[in-house]
């Protein structure tokens, strides 16, 4: 399958569609200061707040569609099918807010419902076993080409929207359109009616540095803490103190916190600037760690902050960590590192730090994720081989490189897997994760790639 594109013509058609739903609103024959008047009166709190959740749901669908191109096993089909048609629900509830009473969006409601009844049927089809042929990958690809464009530019539109930069000429002459983008967007392929899910899976996209992998730990008992004994306070400054290299009698007591992850919050002043800490009242663990000083400027190069962040974890006792994604902001950068056991990187136990790009120092820690979840592990033997794996990546996508991998599930297990990432023909970077064991497609994810840092979806 070749990468998305569409050209500027096809463009154009979709980009008026999206403007179109909107100045339906306003009739043609109307004076400027009737349609002004009208205009001001539809942006109230409500009007915002639905062409938002419509905005958020239309991204969310072009993301669930992406991702269902590259489904080669039927299990991960019907999951991304079924996913498809809750953004898809979604959508359509939120044009349902923008409809007033005398105008129904039915267009902009019968593309979405076409891309959900579709998305229906093929997860029926996948949970028999079925998985996309040649009709089916193209019907996608048409609907996802269609889906992306209309998603950025309803992000484009609700941002001239807010700036005051939209028009309503603009849009009353992209209301001429409507009919031929809409006949464009729905193929005839696609028209049939079918009975509507109930289920909806929402995914929203997080930073990859706080791990595609990290909304497990909510819900867990710490595990590295499990046969460790409860400390003092005393000691936990102790182990605070330690921790930072810092004289114990400079620090103070703030209070404690309880729940799942009870522990005791300390603060030290340092070189002008307070240092906030939580250690664990079990164990004596430090959890996480943050400075509030400021950073005016970026002296360091990323691989030397890269290697200052790896010795610090080093010598703090974690030493066999691996850096993976990181972000940059604000002259900050924050590094993700997973513990490897065995040549395998454990996504589950997740360690976050921070460091001022002006001299290299720690402003940031977190080790909820490796405190959550860290343990030894038994991962069994592969039973599927790289090169068996490797068969169930699209065969549009190429393998750009390989490592296995421990990574969650969402109901607190681990599952061992092949992780591949992999490049389209248009430079967008995917990781494709495969079972170890079974040989099923375990998850896809997008990466959104930039100077300052990694998304994924």
């Amino acid at each position: 399958m070749k990468g998305r594109r569409m050209g500027r013509r096809a463009a154009v058609r979709v980009i008026a569609y999206i403007a179109a739903a909107f100045a339906v609103t306003a009739g043609i024959a109307w004076s400027n200061y009737a349609q002004a008047q009208y205009y001001k009166l539809q942006l109230n709190n409500t009007y915002q707040r639905a062409f938002a959740e419509l905005t958020t749901n239309m991204s969310e669908l072009d993301t669930a569609l992406q991702k269902g191109l590259y489904a080669t096993t039927p299990a991960m089909a019907a999951s991304l099918c079924t996913e498809i048609y809750g953004k898809a629900t979604a959508a359509q509830m939120a044009v349902s807010q923008l409809s007033y009473s005398h105008v129904t969006l039915e267009n902009t409601a019968s593309f979405l419902s076409t891309v959900g009844d579709y998305a229906y049927v093929l997860s029926k089809n996948a949970a028999s076993g079925a998985v996309f042929g040649e009709t089916e990958e193209n019907a996608l690809r048409t609907l996802a080409d269609s889906s992306a464009v209309l998603a950025q530019n309803l992000q484009d539109l609700q941002q001239d929207i807010n700036s005051g930069v939209i028009t309503l000429e603009e849009l009353n002459r992209a209301q001429s359109q409507l009919s031929s983008a809409e006949a464009e967007a729905t193929s005839s392929t696609l028209d049939n009616s079918f009975r509507l899910m109930e289920s909806e899976f929402p995914e929203m996209p997080t930073l990859i540095y706080d791990g595609p992998f990290s909304e497990h730990i909510e819900t867990m008992e710490p595990l590295f803490l499990q046969d460790k004994d409860e400390v003092t306070d005393a000691e936990a400054m102790k182990a605070a103190a330690e921790f930072l290299g810092i004289p114990e009698d400079k620090f103070r007591l703030d209070g404690e916190s309880e729940g799942k992850l009870p522990t005791y919050l300390f603060s030290v002043d340092e070189q002008g600037s307070e240092i906030s800490l939580e250690v664990t009242k079990r164990g004596g663990v430090v959890l996480n760690l943050c400075n509030s000083r400021a950073v005016p400027s970026t002296d360091i190069r990323t691989e030397d902050a890269v290697a200052i962040a790896k010795d610090f974890l080093t010598s703090n006792g974690m030493d066999s960590m691996k850096e993976s994604y990181y972000t940059l902001q604000g002259n900050i950068i924050t590094i993700n590192f997973a513990y490897v056991q065995d040549g395998v990187i454990c996504y589950p136990d997740l360690v976050k730090v921070a460091l001022a790009m002006d001299d290299g120092g720690i402003i940031g820690y977190d080790a909820k994720g490796y405190i959550m979840s860290h343990t030894a592990r038994s991962i069994p033997a592969a039973s599927v081989s790289e090169e068996e794996a490797k068969k169930l990546v699209a065969s549009d996508l190429t393998v750009l490189a390989h490592q296995m991998t421990v990574i969650p599930t969402e109901g607190k297990y681990e599952i061992f897997c092949h992780e591949f990432k992999c490049e389209t023909a248009d430079g967008r970077h995917y990781i494709i994760y495969v079972n170890a064991v079974t040989g099923q497609q375990a998850k896809i994810l997008i990466l959104i790639e930039s100077e300052n840092g990694t998304l994924t979806m």
